[in-house]
C-alpha cells in the first residue's frame, strides 16, 4: 500500500538522518552547517537516543513482508543510538582518571560527588540566584551573585568574562554555571567589557583590570576575599583572562580558568581563512586593529602563549577536539608550553565535544568540566 510505503521510506529517512546527527561526536561538524548540532548531540545525546530507538521499533511492529526495510531501519537506529551515547561512555572513561591528574596538577582536594554519573544526566540544573547588576567603570557594569554560604566568612571570587569574538556576546551567557558557582560558595562577578571594533585591544584587558580594582575596593560589602580571586573566561573571553594574567601579574588573582580559547593570535592567523565559519582574520583585525605585518606588539600582547613564565598563575584548560570555531590545537599548544615553564595546570580535553561544551552542566560535557572547576577553585582558593 502507498501509505505503508510512505511510512517505511520516513523511518528510514529519519533514522539516517539521527546517524548523520550522532555522526558530530566522532567527526567535526562541516562548515556549512549549524556547529550547534555537534553541541546538540554531544551533551544531550542521552535524552534524544530515545527517538532512534523509538524509530527502530515502529519499524520492526510495522514490517510486514519488507523485512528488508525494517532491518535497514533498525540496523541505522542502532547505530545512531550508539553514536549518541558514545559521549556518556567517553566522559565515563575520562572521569576515572580525571581526580588522579587534577591531584597531580593542583593538589588534593575531596569533592562529595564524582567526575561523572549517569544518573546526573537526567537531572535538573541548580537553583537560580538573583544577580546584582552594579557599574564597575565608566559604561560598563557586572552581575555579581553572592555566593550561597552557612558562615560569614568573606568568599573567593570568581571573574567571568564572556565570549563572542570580541565584537559581541553578552555578560549573562550561560547563568546557570554562574549560579552553579555560587551555590557551590564562590561568589561571581560577570563583567562586561567593550568590544571591537570601535574599541581594540588592550582596552578589553583594561576593562577586566578594572573590574578586579572594584572587586577589591568593595570586597567588604560585596562578602568577597579580595586577595582570592580567579579569573574565567569563555571563547574570546578565555584568550582575555589568559593574557591578562600572564601579562599583568596580580597575586590576587589565584588562578585562570580557560575554556576552548585562542591562546596563540599569531598561530590563529596563519590557519585562519577569511570564509572560515567566523571569518576569523576579520574578527582578529577588529580586535586587534591590523594584522601581525601592521600591529605586530597587539597580537603578541593579547596571546598568552607568548607570556608563559613560570610566575603565571595556575590554570586549568578545557577544550573540545570537535570545535570547529576554535582549533582545539590552541589549548594543546599552550598545555606544552605551561608543562616546560613547570606551570601548575591542567588540560581536560573532551573528544566528541565542541563549543559550548559546558551548556548543559549536566551533559557529559557540563558534568566533567564542572567536576574540574570546582576542584580547581578549591584547590587554588584555600
Amino acid at each position: 500500500m502507498p501509505n505503508s510505503s510512505m511510512l517505511r521510506w520516513s523511518l528510514l529517512i529519519l533514522a539516517l538522518l539521527f546517524v548523520a546527527l550522532g555522526s558530530l561526536t566522532v567527526v567535526k561538524s562541516p562548515e556549512w552547517s549549524n556547529w550547534k548540532l555537534a553541541l546538540l548531540a554531544g551533551e544531550y545525546g542521552c535524552w534524544l537516543v530515545l527517538v532512534p530507538v523509538l524509530i527502530a521499533g515502529v519499524a520492526w511492529i510495522t514490517r510486514g513482508a519488507h523485512g528488508g526495510f525494517a532491518w535497514a531501519t533498525v540496523a541505522a537506529g542502532a547505530v545512531a543510538g550508539l553514536l549518541l551515547l558514545g559521549p556518556a561512555f567517553g566522559a565515563w572513561r575520562i572521569g576515572r582518571e580525571l581526580p588522579a591528574g587534577l591531584e597531580q596538577a593542583f593538589g588534593k582536594v575531596t569533592l562529595a560527588r564524582a567526575p561523572f554519573s549517569v544518573a546526573t544526566l537526567f537531572g535538573g540544573g541548580p537553583e537560580p540566584v538573583r544577580a546584582e547588576t552594579m557599574t564597575f567603570a565608566s559604561g560598563l557594569d557586572l552581575d555579581f551573585y553572592r555566593a550561597v554560604r552557612t558562615d560569614a566568612r568573606p568568599a573567593p571570587c570568581v571573574l567571568v568574562v564572556h565570549g563572542g569574538g570580541w565584537d559581541g556576546g553578552e555578560r549573562g551567557e550561560i547563568p546557570q554555571f554562574d549560579a552553579w558557582l555560587a551555590r557551590r560558595g564562590y561568589a561571581v562577578a560577570a563583567i562586561s567589557y567593550r568590544l571591537a571594533p570601535k574599541f581594540t585591544w588592550p582596552a578589553q584587558r583594561d576593562d577586566i583590570l578594572a573590574a578586579i580594582a572594584f572587586l577589591k575596593v568593595q570586597a567588604g560589602r560585596l562578602g568577597i576575599d579580595p586577595t582570592r580571586l580567579v579569573l574565567f573566561g569563555r571563547s574570546a573571553g578565555g584568550n582575555l583572562v589568559e593574557a591578562t594574567a600572564y601579562t599583568v601579574p596580580d597575586p590576587a588573582v589565584r588562578g585562570v580558568v580557560a575554556l576552548y580559547a585562542p591562546a596563540d593570535l599569531n598561530f590563529a592567523w596563519k590557519y585562519g581563512r577569511e570564509d572560515d565559519v567566523l571569518k576569523s582574520p576579520l574578527l582578529m583585525r577588529q580586535f586587534l586593529g591590523g594584522t601581525p605585518e601592521t600591529v605586530p606588539a597587539a597580537f603578541e600582547g593579547a596571546s598568552a602563549y607568548f607570556h608563559v613564565t613560570k610566575a603565571v598563575p595556575p590554570t586549568l584548560l578545557v577544550h573540545g577536539a570537535l570545535d570547529t570555531l576554535v582549533w582545539h590545537r590552541q589549548s594543546e599548544r599552550l598545555d606544552e608550553k605551561l608543562t616546560a615553564a613547570g606551570v601548575p595546570h591542567a588540560f581536560v580535553s573532551l573528544p566528541w565535544a565542541t563549543h559550548a561544551l559546558e551548556y548543559n552542566l549536566n551533559g557529559p560535557g557540563g558534568q566533567l568540566t564542572t567536576y574540574a572547576v570546582e576542584w580547581f577553585l578549591a584547590a587554588v582558593t584555600k
